[in-house]
């Protein structure tokens, strides 16, 4: 990960700064200029930074386009994406940045980078950015193709619906039943504490959007999830940033057991290695829907409708599964079975957001979890 300065302070200007504030010298003019170099780096974090360029190059520069993404999708899944739509749109450029939930909100809440659109695995921050203004109105013939629950003001959109899952080392749970609910989870850590001490993983909240927002979402529909934080922590469990990173863990034999990966991930990743099993808890399974918004700072608010236009009729109309990597939709809503709990749009997302509630939580949180 590397930190990315704010492009609107040019040394030019810190200089100036400098020489007119600074009366102590050379020694604090040094001081000062370091401090306030330092600072300008320390912005938000990206994981990646991939340029797509364009398929056919325009003599024209009025028909030349750039597209600016910044996301927490992995390069590979976004990737048939991106190719498809610039077969469609063969003289647009694409710069496609990957960076956390947490960090994404930084970039376009706090910093106010310039991006076209942002794509976020964690609603509820991503419905915070429209509700304080920070998210442009987009309205099309393909955005009203897509069900009202998948699009709120007309400037967040949602795209997929994607559970989370437990992830299992199959060789870690050789000679027991894996655990297909939250219950059976305790019940094994419980009475087989010594395999599973230290081969535990879940999301870091304090670090991890889409992880706070899963927390929450399992605070607010059952007890047995703090019971369950509990029996976690006092086994040592360990934290992460981030789904890839716990299957990868698993995978290796590093943990035993991933809570509350994103499904979508680990399914790609259990195609390629029978090591691994994803199970739905059948008590119930948290569906998260990825979603996407034009920031106010785009600079290409239309050619971002465009893109937007391009996922929506990916998720709810199109049945190429060469090009959308993730399950199927119906606009018609129906839950899959009684377990499955959608986590939708609106309002009610931005209860945990308030900072006392999630100063609360997180403490809670790191009680349970951390034992502290």
């Amino acid at each position: 990960m590397r930190a990315v300065a704010h492009p609107w302070v040019t040394p030019c200007q810190i200089y100036q700064k400098i020489r007119a504030q600074a009366r102590f010298g050379v020694l604090v003019l040094i001081a000062l200029c370091l401090s306030v170099t330092n600072a300008t780096v320390l912005a938000y974090e990206i994981e990646s930074d991939t340029f797509f360029p364009a398929i056919e190059e325009s003599h024209s520069a009025a028909e030349s386009q750039r597209l600016e993404i910044l996301s927490t999708g992995d390069i590979d899944q976004f990737k048939p994406i991106i190719d498809d739509f610039q077969i469609r749109n063969p003289s647009v450029a694409i710069r496609y940045v990957t960076a956390s939930s947490t960090e994404v909100m930084r970039a376009i809440y706090d910093e106010q980078v310039v991006f076209d659109i942002a794509i976020s695995s964690a609603m509820d921050l991503h419905t915070k950015l429209a509700n304080d203004g920070y998210a442009q109105v987009y309205e099309s013939a393909q955005t009203q193709v897509a069900p009202d629950f998948a699009r709120w003001r007309n400037e967040v959109f949602t795209f997929t619906e994607e559970p989370a899952a437990f992830v299992v080392s199959k060789k870690a749970f050789e000679g027991l039943d894996i655990p297909t609910t939250r219950q059976a989870l305790i019940t094994i850590l419980r009475k087989h504490a010594e395999r599973f001490r230290g081969k535990i993983g879940t999301y870091d909240i304090r670090q991890s959007g889409l992880g706070y927002l899963f927390a929450g979402q399992d605070a607010r529909n059952s007890d047995t999830y703090w019971r369950l934080t509990e029996v976690m922590g006092a086994l040592g469990v360990k934290t992460y940033c981030c789904s890839s990173q716990m299957i990868q863990d698993v995978a290796e034999g590093d943990i035993a057991i991933a809570y509350n990966v994103l499904g979508s991930y680990a399914a790609t990743r259990a195609e390629q290695d029978d090591s691994i099993q994803v199970v739905l808890p059948t008590d119930y399974t948290l569906l998260m829907q990825r979603s996407v918004l034009i920031p106010k700072t785009s600079v290409s608010p239309a050619l971002a409708g465009s893109f937007i236009d391009h996922l929506l009729e990916l998720a709810w109309q199109s049945e190429d599964e060469s090009v959308y990597p993730f399950p199927r939709l119906s606009t018609e809503d129906p839950l899959l079975s009684e377990s499955h709990v959608p986590i939708r749009l609106g309002p009610g997302l931005l209860v945990y957001l308030d900072k006392a509630k999630r100063s609360r939580f997180v403490r809670e949180w790191e009680d349970s979890l951390l034992q502290k």
